[in-house]
């Protein structure tokens, strides 16, 4: 049984990132997870942690299990599991469940900028961009202004915006602003 504190997590990581070994990270967060009590960070953060590694490390359904752990879990993360759950599915050339996910999110109630940014990002990898456009604007006009992520979702609303040859509008003056 184990308390886990961001130092403890942090040396972890680092020495990880040394080793440049994903999997052998991943399986270690995994390991923390299982003997976890209490902790700063929560259970399901750790499972977040590990499904990106698996990720890293060519594994992609073994991060889709974690994330689905992380979301069961329900602990307190910084982006919502189900926008990795999609990024996942699209990797797993699954795009109808991706956008599935993806549609739930949006559907389930107040969705967090970092969410947001994340969900914009993956629907820009996977060639959607007039949804992508959608997910930046909504996140754009609910993020804290001049916070990071609010920037991070006006210049990826910006880009897709030019790559879809739509006109400048009043969100595009926001990040004229934000330089």
């Amino acid at each position: 049984m184990a308390h886990v504190t961001r130092e403890q997590l942090d040396r972890l990581l680092e020495q990880a990132l040394l080793a440049d070994d994903h999997e052998d990270l991943a399986r270690r967060l995994e390991a923390l997870v299982e003997a976890y009590v209490s902790g700063d960070i929560s259970r399901a953060a750790i499972l977040v942690l590990a499904a990106e590694e698996w990720r890293q490390a060519g594994q992609p359904a073994y991060a889709l299990d974690c994330l689905q752990r992380a979301l069961n879990d329900g602990g307190e993360v910084a982006v919502d599991p189900r926008a990795g759950i999609a990024d996942t599915l699209f990797e797993l050339e699954r795009p109808e469940e991706a956008r599935q996910v993806i549609q739930t999110i949006g559907t389930g109630g107040s969705v967090t900028s970092a969410t947001a940014l994340t969900v914009t990002e993956t629907l820009v990898a996977y060639g959607d961009l007039r949804q992508a456009h959608l997910w930046a604007t909504e996140g754009a006009r609910r993020a804290v202004k001049d916070s990071g992520e609010h920037t991070a979702l006006l210049r990826a609303r910006y880009r897709i915006r030019v790559d879809l040859g739509l006109p400048e509008d009043e969100l595009d003056a926001l990040l004229d602003l934000s330089y």
